[in-house]
Order: C-alpha cells, then structure tokens, then sequence
C-alpha cells in the first residue's frame, strides 16, 4: 500500500510540538545535574558539546560557511545569548519548572517591543493590546505586593529580555548571511562567552554526569532544529500554539522528578502570556502576507 504524504502543515505542527519535549527535557536535565554542575558550567558544556555536534557541517561545507561581513554583528549576537542561556539556566535550578516555562512565553513580547524601539516598527492598537494581555500574565505569576518576586522569577524574565535581543540582532544577520553561518558563528560565540563564567564557580564534573551533559546538550541541539524546521514547514500562526505544550512538558516533568507542584496562577498567567503572543505571531503574520500581496508602486 502506498504511503500518504505527510502536509508541510502536519510536518510543522509535529516538529513543533516535538521540540518542546526536547528543550523542555533539557531544562529537566539541568536541574537534575545543578547539585554537582553548576549551572553556568552546564551552560558551557551545552554550547561546546553543541559545537562538537555541528563541526562535520563545518567539514562538509569547508571555509565558506565562516564567510561573513557581520562578525561583530555574529560576536554581539553570542553576547545576547549567552547572558540569556546563563540567566535562563540559573532561573531553572531556583524556581519550578513550569514557571520558567511560562514566563519564557514573554520573549515575543519583547521582541516585538524592542522592534518598535529599536526598528522604528509601528506600535498600533492591536500591538499595544497583545502587549497589555501578555504582560499582564507575567504580572499574575510574579503577584507583586502579594507575594516576594524570587530571584529566579527575576532570572528568567532576564533570560527572556536577552534573548529578545539577540533575536534582534539574527533579524538583522539574515538578511545577508545564511542560516547555517548564523548557527555556526552562534554556537562559537556562545561557546566563548560561557567559559569565563563557568571557569569562576568551576567543578569537574563526575563521570556519569558527563553522560547528562552530553544528553542535554543534544536534547538542546535538536529541540532547536526541530523548532527551526517545524517554523520552516507551515505558518507561524498555524505552528505557534503547540508551543504552549512546554509548559505542559515542564510541569509534568517538574512533578515527576523534583515534586514540585505548580500553582494555578503559572497556568493563568501562561495562557495570558501565550495568548497575547500568538495574537501578535498572527498579527504581524497577517500583516506581512498582506504587505507581500500588495505590488509595490511603480
């Protein structure tokens, strides 16, 4: 019997939703090793494992994959991800998983603030409107005045300006240089910047922990590539609601193996959170599909 092709749309849907149990078991992973790696050391290893992974594209591609006129550009974008890799890592072994996991769902949000502040982008109603919702999630799971911010809290929404920042940054990387090149220059930075960090709180791993490392580095690796390709497949606005199967991922997984429970208000504020930023993804994707339908004037 024939095989019946799988739609690009199906393809993306899958490749999405299966990233988030990848990146979500990576964040398991660093919790599980932070009694003996600390976590800036975790962070390292997942970058120069990561960069160990991608060297045979290295090899196939040859010196044309490191040819780029961006490298300070590339340099500023690992500085970005790095303190956003650090600080995410850091939030992870404070505060429960699920709570990372939601309020990471504010990154675009930011993204799309920082477009209007950095790129000139316009700031129209329904932007404003998707900003308020969203942010007002994040405002439910930290409940100031009600309860003390923790310092985790504070990590991970650190971890999600930084990295709304680098996003920033590849915007401007794409549009001259490759997806591959980008990738590459990443990991390389990323790998530098994370050694001085690691190198001040450093304690050599035991030998079965080089066995997590290397699988979260993986995990890491894969979960991001899958997310790429699932975006590639089918329409962001199509793909972009299986990503809320990370906070599903993160607090069963922060159930099973740490006991930690989450409250009702990291499920409130992460469904605000995530529906102010699918709004904004359908948006803005709405909004780019109709500017590319418009023939520009002659």
């Amino acid at each position: 019997m024939p095989s019946i092709p799988m739609s690009k749309n199906l393809q993306g849907m899958l490749l999405v939703l299966g990233s988030t149990l990848f990146l979500a078991s990576m964040a398991a992973m660093v919790r599980h090793l932070s009694d003996s790696v600390p976590p800036m050391e975790a962070a390292f290893f997942r970058n120069f494992i990561g960069l160990l992974i991608l060297l045979p594209t290295l090899f196939k591609y040859g010196p044309s994959l490191l040819k780029t006129d961006n490298l300070g550009f590339m340099a500023l974008r690992g500085v970005f991800n790095a303190g956003a890799m650090i600080t995410y890592f850091l939030a992870i072994t404070m505060i429960p998983l699920a709570e990372v996991a939601a309020l990471n769902f504010t990154v675009p949000l930011f993204v799309s603030l920082l477009a209007v502040l950095i790129l000139k982008e316009r700031m129209g109603i329904r932007r404003v409107g998707s900003l308020v919702i969203g942010f007002s999630g994040a405002l439910i799971i930290l409940r100031p005045g009600v309860e003390i911010v923790q310092v985790g809290a504070i990590f991970a929404l650190t971890s999600a300006i930084t990295w709304a920042f680098a996003v920033i940054v590849i915007k401007h990387l794409t549009g001259n240089n490759s997806s591959l090149t980008i990738t590459f220059y990443g990991v390389l930075f990323l790998t530098i910047f994370t050694l001085p960090p690691a190198l001040y709180d450093w304690v050599w791993p035991k030998p079965e922990d080089y066995i997590w490392l290397a699988a979260l580095a993986g995990a890491g690796t894969i979960g991001q590539l899958m997310f790429a390709q699932g975006m590639r497949s089918a329409d962001a606005t199509l793909v972009m609601p299986f990503d809320f199967a990370k906070l599903i991922w993160a607090s069963l997984f922060g159930f099973i193996f740490f006991s930690q429970v989450p409250t009702v208000w990291t499920f409130a504020g992460g469904a605000l959170i995530f529906a102010g930023a699918t709004y904004l993804t359908y948006r803005e994707g709405r909004d780019k599909r109709q500017a590319e339908a418009t023939p520009d004037p002659v």
